[in-house]
């Protein structure tokens, strides 16, 4: 399906996105790596509004010199959803996005239906790397299990680029948010955690930190993918996340015969 272009200014800065499709509103915000649209985006547009917002100090708009927090962006980002006048609406995020995502839904609890995280990154070990310290190769091993499937990969790591590289430091910088931390026991919101078993970048098993703290969260794990697995793996990803959108808790892990439980 083709995704249509937008533009809408929020909080200071003028925020592009791309939308598809018909149904319940579901806004997406992307990783460290920028906006891009993947397989399960298309299939996901079949049965939602899917609505990806580029993050400010992404892509080709300016510099983002102001958000200096998670909690910050998340503000931006929550301004943003709300001049686009949806209503009550689904958000997922990627790593970084699912990082801001929990934010919105800590901001507005009335707004957020439900939650999907893929690899999110608002938990992680205090030792790890960010990706602009690695080499384009290197970081395509620490994203996909399997790089090699994916054909031709980016010479440029798109987080090497100053000014995405300067705000992800910024955003960055203490290593963790003990903030956040502390409000997820509070935060009642239906949540789908999803990390692949072969993620490079977060250890998977800090799923089990979210499934602890937040009080209505799923967490899944995809066998065989890396810390994209959208984009590696978008029919299993599709599969689990949209039933979950569709049913919530009686979703696709109580039933026989799925992909990601053959």
């Amino acid at each position: 399906m083709a995704f249509s272009e937008g533009f809408i200014d929020a909080d200071g800065f003028r925020i592009r996105y791309l939308e598809a499709g018909h149904g319940p509103s579901l806004v997406y915000l992307h990783g460290g790596g920028g906006l891009r649209l993947t397989r399960a985006h298309d299939v996901l547009s079949r049965e939602n509004r899917v609505i990806a917002l580029e993050m400010p100090g992404f892509g080709a708009s300016a510099e983002n010199l102001r958000s200096d927090s998670a909690h910050a962006l998340a503000t931006t980002m929550g301004k943003a959803v709300s001049a686009l006048d949806l209503g009550g609406f689904n958000l997922m995020g990627t790593s970084l996005g699912g990082w801001v995502a929990l934010w919105i839904a800590a901001q507005q609890p009335e707004q957020v239906s439900a939650l999907v995280l893929e690899a999110p990154a608002a938990l992680r070990p205090a030792a790890t790397l960010p990706p602009w310290q690695h080499s384009p190769e290197e970081l395509a091993r620490r994203l996909y299990a399997h790089p090699e499937r994916l054909g031709a990969m980016p010479t440029v790591n798109p987080t090497a680029e100053p000014k995405v590289r300067n705000l992800l430091q910024r955003l960055f910088k203490q290593g963790g948010d003990p903030e956040l931390e502390a409000r997820m026991g509070e935060l009642t919101t239906p949540t789908l955690v999803l990390f692949g078993t072969r993620d490079g970048m977060i250890p998977p098993d800090m799923g089990r930190r979210y499934k602890a703290l937040l009080p209505n969260c799923h967490l899944v794990f995809v066998y065989d993918a890396g810390h994209l697995i959208a984009a590696e793996r978008p029919e299993a990803f599709c599969e689990v996340a949209q039933d979950f959108l569709s049913r919530r808790e009686t979703f696709v892990i109580s039933r026989s015969d799925t992909i990601i439980h053959p």
